[in-house]
């Protein structure tokens, strides 16, 4: 995502979405966007989910190919893939919802005349509380959301 104006700097957000359901499973905040946010964001996601198996596919940004991410994700068994060069649309899903995330929240906040502990819980809830568990998500079967479609599916 691109970073947001706070009072007190920039926050850059680094989450990561499955693909199954549209969920946003982990996610990281922080003044800067450097491998570490986008680690922190997988291993909270490794915590969420198992993530032994897992494809997890990322623009190429340096962040995701440094070495320590790509060691991050080889402890726990993941899969990277990267979109190819100059080819955004193989990102679509998390471009797409960086841009509801936008839409639907942060540009209905002056974020800018808030510090950036107040817009990470402002971020946070709207993820975690709204976008995965109350918001219509067109894409599952029966418009469920996230989280409630995951459970529905676990549950039959």
């Amino acid at each position: 995502m691109s970073p947001k104006s706070c009072s007190d700097g920039k926050l850059y957000l680094s989450a990561v979405l499955d693909c199954f359901n549209g969920e946003i499973v982990g996610l990281a905040m922080d003044d800067n966007m450097r491998k570490e946010l986008c680690i922190q964001a997988f291993e909270n996601a490794s915590k969420a989910k198992n993530a032994r198996g897992m494809i997890f596919h990322s623009d190429r940004g340096s962040q995701f190919t440094s070495y320590a991410f790509r060691e991050c994700l080889a402890k726990r068994d993941a899969i990277q893939s990267m979109s190819g060069t100059g080819r955004c649309y193989d990102n679509a899903r998390m471009e797409s919802f960086f841009a509801t995330l936008k839409k639907e929240k942060l540009y209905q906040i002056n974020t800018e005349r808030y510090p950036m502990a107040y817009m990470k819980s402002v971020i946070f809830r709207y993820i975690m509380v709204y976008y995965n568990r109350q918001r219509i998500y067109t894409t599952n079967p029966g418009g469920w959301p996230p989280a409630i479609y995951r459970e529905r599916m676990l549950s039959q």
